[in-house]
């Protein structure tokens, strides 16, 4: 017997992943920041984030910006490879940040650690146009059952 977390990552989605996230949208405060999403697999998310209007008033970029970042890519891949009929709601997420971006875009690539039956872990690595870590980020999770929608 095939187990629901073998279901959800079998579960027909787009052959184009950014085809998904466009379907989808990634939301108005990502839209905001000014993150566009560059790549989309079962394997991994790639984005980017803008430094330029998501600072701190001593001109670094944000250490909120950095976590938006890695919840939008946490969350978009672990709702891409959620089980029929349940939606991926933030259970947790921390970040570490060791560096300093002040200028041009950052770039976060979310892979999965564990994508399980109830949960999905992600990390998210940030580093900017260097190549520099400036952030690493982990979000876990929930599979919750979507409600259905209500009758009006």
């Amino acid at each position: 017997m095939t187990s629901p977390a073998a279901s959800a990552a079998s579960a027909p989605k787009p052959e184009d992943g950014l085809a998904y996230i466009r379907e989808r949208g990634l939301g108005a405060l990502a839209d905001r920041m000014g993150i566009e999403m560059t790549e989309f697999t079962a394997e991994r998310a790639v984005a980017t984030m803008p430094v330029a209007g998501n600072t701190q008033p001593v001109m670094l970029l944000h250490g909120g910006a950095y976590v938006v970042l890695g919840e939008t890519l946490g969350s978009m891949h672990a709702n891409y490879h959620a089980p029929a009929g349940c939606v991926a709601v933030g259970l947790d997420i921390n970040a570490t940040h060791t560096g300093s971006a002040v200028d041009g875009t950052v770039t976060g690539v979310c892979t999965p650690i564990k994508l399980g039956f109830s949960i999905a872990v992600h990390e998210i690595v940030v580093s900017d146009e260097r190549g520099r870590r400036c952030s690493t980020v982990r979000i876990t999770n929930f599979y919750k059952r979507a409600a259905p929608p209500s009758a009006s």
